[in-house]
């Protein structure tokens, strides 16, 4: 038997395009507009918000029977917020660079309403496996979108990828510099990440009949 069912790969399908998290649900904003100004760190965020978001959906999964209703918001933010700790404590012991350039973002995972959207509405209704699967769904069609968005932005905006130059020197003016090429110090700003997004949002509404239809 396949491991894999159509309705257990739509889990994993759906967000990546048709109902992405931050595109269709827009849900996650915040995230994508504070730390996509640098691809390395959004692949790592993408990862971090992939990791709680599947796990915690498991856990959850698993309590959703012994969790009294009146409290189920208490319990989903003490589950999210163990996650984060773990996933912070891992960036501090392996990559401690680049959890000081994420700083604050890592532990405002806790409030992303992707993960409290998805606990609610599916863990809280589902058993592990799909919910699982839901959860690393969401997780990567959300980590897709700060990637594109970081991949425009970091070009755009420091003529780099990952932190290595593309186009030259901007100080000593080689490559395109020395042609009179300059970064667009504005494509860094938050405001761009957001323009980025709306303009992702209008490509893929304008190709989808189906969600011009609902909208």
């Amino acid at each position: 038997m396949a491991l894999l069912n159509k309705k257990d790969a739509a889990l994993l399908k759906d967000p990546l395009a048709d109902n992405n998290p931050i595109t269709i649900q827009v849900l996650g904003i915040c995230s994508a507009l504070a730390i996509t100004a640098e691809l390395k760190a959004s692949i790592v965020m993408g990862l971090s918000v992939m990791f709680v978001l599947a796990m915690g959906n498991v856990v959850i999964s698993l309590m959703r029977n012994i969790i009294p209703s009146k409290i189920r918001i208490i319990v989903q933010l003490v589950v999210v917020a163990a996650l984060v700790i773990v996933v912070d404590q891992a960036l501090k012991a392996f990559a401690y660079e680049l959890s000081k350039t994420l700083s604050v973002f890592v532990g405002l995972i806790i409030t992303n309403c992707i993960i409290m959207g998805r606990f609610e509405a599916y863990a809280m209704a589902n058993k592990p496996w799909p919910s699982f699967l839901d959860g690393i769904g969401n997780g990567a069609g959300y980590a897709i979108l700060l990637l594109i968005v970081a991949f425009v932005r970091e070009i755009l905006g420091s003529g780099s990828l990952f932190g290595m130059p593309l186009f030259g020197d901007a100080i000593e003016k080689t490559g395109l510099y020395s042609m009179g090429y300059v970064n667009n110090n504005l494509v860094i700003l938050p405001p761009m990440a957001l323009i980025i997004v709306g303009i992702i949002i209008w490509v893929q509404r304008a190709k989808n009949t189906s969600l011009q239809e609902e909208n």
